[in-house]
């Protein structure tokens, strides 16, 4: 088989000859999709909607853990020093199943996950996966108050927390309402609370339960227009999808790529065993949904970081032989052009890329050329989607830079207007999407699960386009939100905030160009009469409110009213075209 760097100069040499790629990529989609294939799509319907759905899918997210018995001797989670084979593994996912039950917990019911990205935070998902108990995914980053809203709003049985997190909770106890407590990683239990030992000391072979493949698998929370955030209803059969799609995306890009190109792999060569670090926090699709579950289900290995440091990520790729960065897109920047890049053995990878927000083409290009072992990759996707929506990977990507992919078999897409009327191939439009991953709804939120889902099609906010191959290019979002290092910040969440100021009387929050993040938050304020405004005050006051990363970096005291519109509107986009960054503090 020839090197990575050979066949990426001869698909660079290919160039026009790419459409060769698209036709061997069409053949292989069909083939791969077809009666009889792996990837079969049948159409089914639920709750009311006809959607595609994989025929020869697990029936639900346990089956797909019990699989991974196979692979007891492997390491599983390494998290420092800290090791935890999947033997290991299944004993405490069991063990702690045990317990949960032991708590009076039954199907349907939820718990709490609220803490950084240690290896309990995977054996408590697993566990609730195995009961067909919600596992609610508590932002680590919230505030007191925001992480009062969560729990008021999951009503969790019981909540499992890190010693940050229960510092907060102490802040408020009541918080908790009648959720039992669980310290994981304290130096000294809290009052009232479980220690961990005592829940992984349980034991006993894992409970025989049924799990339905429409059930609740996860509540995972994305910010809302209205400033509250809304738990997303992830249910087992579109967490499922996703994992499916994501296997079925691999499978028919490196196939096509290989018949375009003549590069056959050697039949002797045994596949690697995925080795991925996991970069972003586990409460979102990216890390759990998405690297979590392709790691876990090809019997790999997840490596876990205390905090993104690119340097460190370095020693972790050359020490763990790391074959897979995925994060959000400043991630994959900062690794490639970290200055000790070439001084760490990073012939592992295989794959740096990622999702949350859009690589730019110069990205795609860079890590194309750095990394020579590895290809660019990106797929685009939703919390509302359990994962992605698209894919791209390869000379797909290098071709294509500007585009997040095609639509995964599981996916009707279609772009419409304003006035719902579709939209043919290279005019923009809103992108609506339906099929298996789309989600359920919003916990405690009808109204707004149906502004967001019509007759089954999710409207993702996003405007976008289609080109004659299909492939989708995102435009510009429709919601208003700031997309910070791939966190959603809805602008109305800070607008809020910055309205309980008492010497605030206009604020209009958007976001800001970065070069590292993506965006950042930006917020123009005018005083109320008699006041003056002081930015650091601002900006304290935020802090007790709001997580640190939805506080505006840039504001601008304006003496003059916000423009409007007719109806009385912020005219949001030419606020941000007349204000300069110079005179921002």
């Amino acid at each position: 088989m020839r090197d990575a760097a050979a066949g990426r100069e001869d698909a660079r040499a290919i160039g026009d000859e790419l459409t060769m790629h698209y036709a061997e990529l069409n053949q292989t989609w069909s083939e791969l999709t077809g009666p009889g294939a792996p990837f079969e799509i049948d159409e089914i319907e639920v709750r009311g909607a006809r959607i595609r759905s994989f025929k020869n899918a697990p029936p639900n997210v346990r089956a797909i853990w019990l699989s991974t018995a196979a692979f007891a001797q492997r390491d599983y989670l390494v998290y420092g020093d800290e090791r935890i084979t999947y033997a290991q593994a299944h004993a405490q996912v069991a063990a702690i199943s045990n317990w949960i039950l032991s708590q009076g917990v039954k199907p349907g019911d939820r718990i709490a996950i609220a803490m950084r990205n240690y290896p309990e935070w995977m054996l408590i998902y697993w566990a609730g996966a195995c009961l067909g108990v919600a596992v609610v995914g508590m932002n680590a980053w919230w505030t007191t108050p925001e992480m009062a809203y969560g729990f008021n709003d999951a009503r969790p049985r019981i909540v499992f927390a890190d010693a940050e997190r229960i510092a907060r909770i102490q802040e408020q106890p009541d918080m908790l309402g009648a959720a039992k407590l669980v310290a994981v990683r304290v130096d000294s239990l809290p009052a009232r609370a479980v220690a961990w030992a005592d829940v992984i000391g349980h034991g006993g072979a894992l409970p025989d339960v049924a799990v339905e493949p429409d059930a609740d698998m996860c509540i995972f929370y994305t910010s809302g227009t209205t400033g509250f955030p809304k738990g997303a209803q992830l249910t087992h059969r579109g967490c499922v999808s996703n994992l499916m799609n994501m296997m079925f995306s691999g499978q028919a890009h490196t196939l096509a790529t290989q018949r375009a190109t003549g590069v056959v792999p050697d039949p002797a060569v045994t596949p690697p065993i995925p080795v991925t670090l996991i970069t972003t926090p586990l409460f979102h699709v990216t890390a759990n949904n998405c690297a979590a579950y392709a790691t876990t289900a090809g019997g790999g290995k997840m490596v876990l970081m205390y905090r993104w440091d690119a340097g460190e990520a370095l020693r972790l790729v050359e020490r763990e032989r790391i074959s897979s960065v995925s994060g959000v897109p400043v991630m994959a920047r900062e690794l490639v052009t970290h200055p000790d890049f070439a001084k760490h053995d990073t012939s592992s990878l295989l794959s740096v890329g990622g999702g949350g927000a859009q690589l730019q083409p110069d990205l795609v290009a860079k890590i194309d050329d750095t990394v020579a072992t590895a290809r660019p990759n990106t797929g685009y996707g939703m919390t509302e989607t359990c994962g992605i929506i698209t894919s791209i990977s390869g000379d797909f990507f290098v071709h294509k830079p500007a585009s997040c992919g095609r639509a995964m078999p599981t996916f009707e897409v279609k772009v419409v207007n304003d006035d719902g009327e579709v939209q043919p191939p290279g005019l923009p439009g809103e992108l609506w999407v339906k099929g298996a991953p789309v989600i359920k709804g919003y916990i405690n939120r009808p109204d707004a699960t149906a502004d967001s889902i019509t007759d089954g099609w999710l409207h993702t906010g996003d405007v976008a386009y289609l080109d004659d191959e299909g492939f989708i290019f995102l435009v510009d979002r429709k919601k208003d939100m700031v997309l910070r290092g791939g966190e959603n910040i809805y602008c109305a969440e800070v607008e809020a905030v910055l309205y309980q100021y008492d010497a605030v009387a206009e604020c209009s929050v958007f976001g800001v160009p970065d070069d590292r993040l993506g965006e950042e938050v930006g917020a123009a304020v005018v005083a109320r009469a008699g006041e003056t405004l002081d930015v650091a005050a601002l900006r304290a006051h935020c802090a007790t409110l709001v997580a640190r990363h939805k506080i505006p970096r840039y504001i601008w005291i304006l003496d003059t009213s916000i423009p409007r519109n007719a109806s009385g509107k912020f005219l949001k986009r030419e606020l941000r075209e007349t204000l300069q960054l110079s005179d921002a503090s």
